[in-house]
């Protein structure tokens, strides 16, 4: 009986074949599961997807040269959180500004070729100091990475921005996800 010894190499990472922007239709194969792989990290679906697209990420650059993300959300005044969040006084909520910088967080570990599926695990400190409204146009998020760890805990730790056409409103510092192979525990 001969056993052939040949190895299969792992596929590489969206990271390792130089992927270093994706449109919205990516992100949307990203928030069905097709983008990493079955049981890794996923973006949410619309409503709660915040990004249109992805223009830049790369895993060497950023203040701490350990990566950084630039992501853009065209406005629009039909958007659904400008009906209900206040009704009289449209504003996008603050929450879901911190929740895409966790989304881009996690976007991040899968593109690496993380395996599991993307929680956030928490944040140092947010500040508002602005408002999206619904004349603004563009929403700009920059994430600059702090610390990627990829041993049994795959985690990302890192700074975020958003900009409103241009102009800083809210920062986040150590914005933490994680992705987990068993979530069933958590």
């Amino acid at each position: 009986m001969t056993v052939d010894n040949t190895t299969m190499a792992a596929p590489l990472s969206l990271c390792e074949q130089g992927k270093f922007s994706f449109t919205r239709e990516e992100l949307l194969a990203c928030s069905r599961g097709e983008l990493f792989g079955e049981g890794n990290s996923q973006l949410p679906a619309p409503n709660m997807l915040m990004m249109d697209r992805i223009v830049k990420i790369n895993d060497n650059g950023g203040e701490h040269g350990k990566g950084e993300i630039l992501a853009e959300l065209d406005i629009t005044p039909d958007l659904w959180f400008f009906d209900c969040h206040f009704p009289g006084d449209p504003v996008m909520p603050g929450c879901l500004g911190l929740d895409a910088m966790w989304q881009l967080v996690g976007f991040f570990l899968g593109w690496k070729g993380g395996p599991g599926k993307g929680r956030a695990l928490g944040v140092g400190e947010v500040k508002f100091t602005g408002q999206i409204l619904p004349t603004a146009k563009k929403v700009t998020y920059k994430i600059t990475f702090k610390r990627v760890i990829n041993r049994k805990l795959v985690m990302g730790i890192a700074d975020g921005v958003v900009e409103v056409d241009g102009r800083p409103i809210y920062s986040a510092t150590d914005l933490k996800v994680g992705l987990f192979k068993d979530t069933t525990a958590f």
